[in-house]
């Protein structure tokens, strides 16, 4: 058996059409697919079968998506699985809410399959790479962030950034490909309470990319979202 097929994917979904569907096209790339239709079917399924990667419906009869994905982040055995969820188009709310939830990315509606068999692989990928460590020096190309020394550079030529304009580029960095809403951003740099408008997060990404000139292009924007660092 090949290593792919040895990776279990729970897909929720209420709609049978898509269901079956996202099934048949993770089933065709050699995944095992596990199946629910509720949010209480894809709790006890996470229980029983361990699941590598869930997809989920953020619209579901008894317990919604969202809740879903609140419950198993809380819980210790299942907080480390990657959540995707699936989201109809233009539901930027329930996008941010979701991530704000422990989602690690989404798919729109309507998608394509290959689109989502992509976007499912690279999530497995960078799960399995992981999140670098608070100290690990993180190099991309000629891009280098020295967390230890609070220092960055790009072609060996030093980039002087402020507190937060490192502690986010930081951030980012660490989890290449995860989406950050500005909520994410400011409460893992400055903490929950702490006041601060979404407009700041958008004037400190700014002048960040500004300093970072040529490597700017690593910080990508999440329309209606947030900010993902791309490698």
């Amino acid at each position: 058996m090949s290593r792919k097929a040895k990776t279990r994917i729970l897909v929720v979904e209420d709609d049978e059409d898509i269901l079956e569907l996202v099934s048949y096209n993770l089933e065709k790339e050699g995944y095992q697919v596990v199946r629910a239709m509720t949010g209480e079917e894809a709790l006890a399924c996470v229980e029983e079968e361990a699941p590598h990667l869930v997809l989920l419906d953020l619209m579901l009869p008894e317990i919604d998506g969202l809740e879903v994905c609140r419950r198993l982040k809380r819980e210790e055995e299942s907080a480390a699985i990657p959540i995707v969820m699936l989201t109809a188009k233009g539901e930027e709310t329930d996008i941010v809410t979701g991530l704000e939830s422990g989602a690690d990315d989404y798919i729109t509606k309507p998608f394509s399959p290959r689109v989502l068999v992509a976007r499912v692989r690279a999530v497995l990928r960078r799960n399995k790479r992981g999140m670098a460590t608070e100290e690990e020096v993180l190099t991309f190309n000629d891009l280098v962030i020295h967390p230890g020394r609070r220092e960055v550079s790009y072609k060996k030529a030093p980039i002087d950034l402020t507190y937060s304009e490192f502690s986010i580029l930081h951030l980012l960095a660490r989890r290449p490909g995860w989406v950050f809403t500005r909520y994410r951003i400011v409460d893992a740099i400055r903490g929950e309470h702490y006041a601060v408008t979404e407009r700041a997060v958008d004037v400190q990404i700014v002048g960040l990319r500004k300093k970072l000139g040529e490597a700017g292009d690593y910080i990508k924007t999440v329309r209606g979202v947030g900010y993902k660092f791309m490698d």
